[in-house]
């Protein structure tokens, strides 16, 4: 009997040592490990943090009293007050008397403020606390080029939110590049975050990066982009689902001057889909420009003029170029309702055969019509991108093909007498460039509305 008492005591004793163990601290990991204090107001981090930006540092509280035992490393602390970081204590050996610990801060801070930190260690529990800071304001004045529209696009990024932020950055892939279209149907068949949802700070964030992308020539890129949209809030005065909140922006893949990503804005009849690898711009294309009405237009007590008046006169210009022999060449019998390469399609491909005449066949003066009625789309990116794009087509010139279909009215000489009816169609098809223009009727007005898309027969989804 008392043989049986003595191994029930120690069973009894050997789970009480259990229970003793487990009930420990996650940063008490060593039994031995003992501190007389832990100097929380001495704790020192190694930067403060940012709200919505990763954040990775180290936190080192002081004590006394230490056994100089060793311990290994903790599990990680959560974040109170401003959540989202976590603490986690090195490994290490304590010394005998005054020493530090040091714990490793990582995660992402979903607000501004304070974090606190309960450290239980070596017998003593204390808080220690790291001050992140509101969004910081870059400066992105002074850059030029991919590297401001990187700035930028960080920028934008610091003023999300964590949420916002999953929502933004995508993966870059096909399936995802192919999400583009030109139908007033917001996120069911884009990728982003819709304008409407956005901060008014958020949304001026946004627009800085997208001049910063589109270019700031007159008329062209980042002005065309603001009264397309202005033309969806005219729209929008006569029949729902037309607004420039429905307009969305995404990045896929991380905006970088060293690696690969793909930056995607647009809404109804507008679609940029620019690529960025190794600090370049590798790729304008697809993109859709088109507005409803053709012409000029008044909302909200200003004029706009049609945003799509260059591109029209210059490919009128184009065909008015060519002599009457020349135009019966370009011409095909084809009637077109949309552009072949219809804004958004996963499915269609360009054409084998190229159809029409060939550049080399003009006279000089009408091949430098041809190049100059592709640059109101080349010009919707950046300088140093359009000049770079300009170069590889110019070269290309040659061997590039112009065909149209319709225009019924169009004479040798005259340009106002070429897309000014419904299917009139021109397409500029080279060895890379492919450029659609074509009227149609109106959807929600009467009259004629503008379709364009400009493709790369190389360079579209570049890589993917």
């Amino acid at each position: 009997m008392k043989k049986t008492k003595l191994i029930l005591l120690g069973v009894i004793a050997f789970l009480l040592a259990i229970v003793f163990a487990c009930s420990k601290s996650d940063d008490d990991s060593s039994s031995s490990a003992s501190v007389t204090t832990l100097v929380s107001g001495s704790a020192v981090f190694s930067s403060t943090a940012t709200i919505n930006v990763a954040y990775t540092g180290t936190a080192t509280l002081p004590y006394t009293g230490g056994n100089g035992a060793s311990y290994s490393a903790g599990t990680a602390i959560a974040s109170t007050g401003v959540t989202g970081l976590t603490a986690t204590l090195t490994a290490g050996t304590l010394a005998n008397g005054a020493g530090s610990l040091t714990y490793t801060i990582t995660g992402t801070p979903a607000s501004s403020g304070t974090a606190s930190f309960v450290i239980t260690f070596g017998g003593q529990t204390v808080t220690i606390t790291l001050t992140v800071n509101s969004a910081t304001s870059v400066d992105c004045s002074t850059a030029t080029g991919v590297t401001k529209v990187v700035c930028l696009a960080n920028t934008f990024l610091a003023t999300l939110t964590t949420t916002q932020q999953t929502s933004v950055v995508l993966t870059l892939n096909l399936s995802n590049a192919k999400r583009w279209s030109n139908l007033p149907c917001g996120l069911s068949c884009r990728n982003g975050l819709l304008f409407s949802s956005l901060t008014s700070a958020q949304q001026t964030a946004a627009l800085a990066l997208i001049k910063a992308a589109s270019g700031t020539n007159s008329g062209e890129g980042y002005d065309e982009f603001s009264t397309i949209r202005a033309a969806d809030d005219y729209l929008g005065t006569t029949a729902s689902g037309y607004s420039s909140g429905n307009y969305v922006i995404a990045f896929l893949g991380t905006p970088s001057t060293t690696g690969k990503w793909m930056l995607q804005f647009g809404g109804h009849h507008y679609a940029q889909n620019i690529t960025y690898d190794a600090g370049a711009v590798t790729s304008i294309t697809p993109m859709h420009e088109a507005v409803e009405p053709a012409g000029s237009f008044t909302y909200s007590g200003t004029t706009y003029s049609s945003p799509l008046a260059s591109e029209q006169a210059a490919m009128a210009n184009m065909l008015a170029s060519f002599t009457t022999a020349e135009l019966a060449t370009a011409k095909i019998s084809s009637t077109f309702s949309d552009c072949l390469m219809v804004p958004g399609s996963t499915t269609n491909t360009f054409p084998s055969t190229k159809l029409g005449i060939k550049v080399s066949e003009l006279s000089t003066a009408a091949q430098a019509k041809v190049l100059a009625a592709m640059l109101p789309w080349i010009n919707d990116v950046d300088a140093t991108s359009a000049a770079s794009f300009t170069t590889t087509y110019t070269n290309e010139l040659a061997n590039t093909y112009v065909t149209y279909a319709s225009n019924s009215s169009g004479v040798s000489g005259n340009a106002s007498s070429f897309l000014t009816a419904n299917t009139d169609y021109v397409r500029i098809d080279g060895p890379s460039v492919w450029i659609e223009f074509i009227c149609q009727s109106g959807v929600v007005l009467s009259g004629i509305h503008y379709h364009t898309v400009f493709r790369d027969h190389t360079r579209d989804y570049i890589g993917l």
